[in-house]
């Protein structure tokens, strides 16, 4: 009886070891960026805007709409754009990586979540208070002719 109990336990663990596994990721659902989810430098070809990006993205806001030190929350289409020195532009996704709530407000140099105060820097989304534990992952953005597209 104890080896067939070890079998089961193995194969349970087997099995929990193969599901979190394919659950689990290292970035963005892109592909993008490394194993800590942060952007590479073929991600990007300015500071928050994608190389392969067509100028006929949907637009997202004016340049002017977002404020330096600042950002602003796109619920309905759950991305957060950032402004965190003039003239840099970033995007993150508005969905939390705790309990994915979507972030609601951009303040303070942070982007908050109201579900249970997790907050992400303005510049690179990374944890700056918890419960979460990863960073907010990075969306593609383009800039051009003051206006800030999505994809």
């Amino acid at each position: 009886m104890n080896a067939r109990r070890r079998t089961v336990l193995t194969a349970g663990a087997a099995g929990a070891a193969a599901l979190v596994t394919g659950c689990g990721s290292s970035g963005d659902e892109s592909g993008g960026g490394d194993a800590s989810g942060t952007p590479t430098a073929s991600d990007t070809a300015s500071p928050g805007t994608s190389p392969n990006a067509s100028p006929g993205g949907e637009e997202l806001a004016a340049t002017s709409d977002i404020p330096v030190g600042g950002g602003t929350v796109f619920k309905e289409r759950k991305v957060v754009v950032t402004q965190p020195e003039e003239g840099e532009f970033k995007a993150f996704s508005a969905v939390c990586t705790h309990a994915q709530c979507l972030v609601s407000a951009v303040s303070d140099g942070t982007i908050n979540c109201p579900c249970h105060g997790s907050k992400f820097s303005i510049t690179d989304a990374a944890v700056e208070a918890g419960p979460a534990t990863r960073p907010l992952p990075a969306e593609q953005i383009t800039v051009s002719g003051g206006a800030i597209r999505l994809g």
